[in-house]
């Protein structure tokens, strides 16, 4: 059974930083797509970050270039997302995702994943 399990959401304040984390277990991950997403309230759950653990070829949304790093490592099937100069906006439950990879152009969409976890909840006050 695939799982995959978050951790590290906390409250900080703005231009801090956070270390999330995702533990993958029920399969093996070393060709897939892995990512990070987010949802606020009233809002649609959003790509933030995607690695392809096949070639390490990462995917970003504009609002997080230059501030988050996704990572990966096949051998212990983490996942993890580097959040520095957090900003308020970015707030909101991160989820991580898994899936064989989509076309490119769709590999920020959420209903492109088929496997979550349950979230991990980041707020940065100002």
């Amino acid at each position: 059974q695939v799982q995959l399990v978050e951790s590290g959401g906390d409250s900080v304040q703005a231009g801090g930083s956070l270390r999330l984390s995702c533990q993958g277990s029920g399969h093996t991950y070393s060709r897939h797509c892995m990512g990070w997403f987010r949802q606020s309230p009233g809002n649609e759950r959003e790509g933030v970050a995607v690695v392809d653990t096949s070639d390490g070829t990462t995917y970003y949304a504009d609002s997080v270039k230059g501030r988050f790093t996704i990572s990966h490592d096949n051998t212990k099937n983490t996942l993890a997302l580097q959040m520095d100069n957090l900003k308020p906006e970015d707030t909101a439950m991160y989820y991580c995702a898994a899936d064989f990879c989509p076309y490119r152009q769709k590999r920020l969409i959420p209903r492109e994943y088929a496997y979550w976890g349950q979230g991990t909840q980041v707020t940065v006050s100002s």
